[in-house]
């Protein structure tokens, strides 16, 4: 009996990635190098900064310009965290049943919470989440079970009666090892060599509307 969902943020519950591209590419021309493509820095966001920084500058974190440009980029982000994100097509239907249901919701991501605080609020979900654990929330974070469990103590539910929905394998791996069944956002940020399929989730949805026949 499934009595609470949690999600992954980027790339499963909301669409961020019109505004982490545009931020890229401001840092990028700040720099005096041409924008990328929107689709090639779509799939790539899911895993996060470093990954984003190093499609753009073909560097790392031991790279001695690395933390002037992800300061920069953070910093334009945050200026612009909420300008064209919005929830996925279907996803405030699937929480709005949800809430109907008495199923508890909440949001556990790897985004750091000075960045993930203000994006909830911006998205008017801060109150209506059950719980939010961001990846400094803890010691650990995704792909360890730790930040899912929390996440669970912080709602009031057993993780063993929970969905945890993400569209990266990390999201997977973490909630597996969680006990909890796993669903696969096959919309989300997925890069074209990754195979979803590998990824042992219990559920893959097309569509977050999905989610609900499956609670069905």
């Amino acid at each position: 009996m499934i009595n609470g969902v949690l999600f992954d943020l980027d790339g499963t519950l909301a669409d961020t990635a019109p505004d982490l591209a545009y931020a890229l590419n401001q840092t990028l021309l700040a720099h005096q190098k041409p924008a990328l493509p929107f689709d090639t820095i779509r799939p790539v966001v899911s895993h996060g900064g470093i990954a984003m920084i190093r499609l753009a500058f073909h560097i790392g974190p031991d790279d001695q310009d690395y933390t002037a440009i992800r300061e920069q980029f953070l910093q334009t982000y945050l200026d612009n965290i909420a300008k064209h994100t919005r929830l996925f097509t279907g996803m405030e239907q699937v929480l709005t049943e949800l809430e109907a249901r008495n199923i508890v919701w909440g949001v556990v991501t790897n985004k750091p919470g000075w960045l993930t605080d203000p994006l909830m609020e911006a998205l008017e979900l801060t109150r209506r989440a059950a719980t939010i654990v961001s990846g400094d929330t803890l010691a650990k974070a995704k792909p360890h079970p730790e930040p899912l469990i929390y996440g669970c103590q912080q709602a009031g539910i057993d993780p063993t009666n929970c969905l945890y929905v993400g569209d990266a394998e990390r999201d997977i791996q973490a909630g597996n090892a969680a006990g909890m069944k796993t669903v696969a956002a096959l919309f989300g940020y997925i890069q074209p060599h990754e195979n979803p399929t590998e990824w042992m989730a219990d559920i893959y949805i097309n569509q977050p509307e999905e989610l609900i026949t499956y609670l069905q």
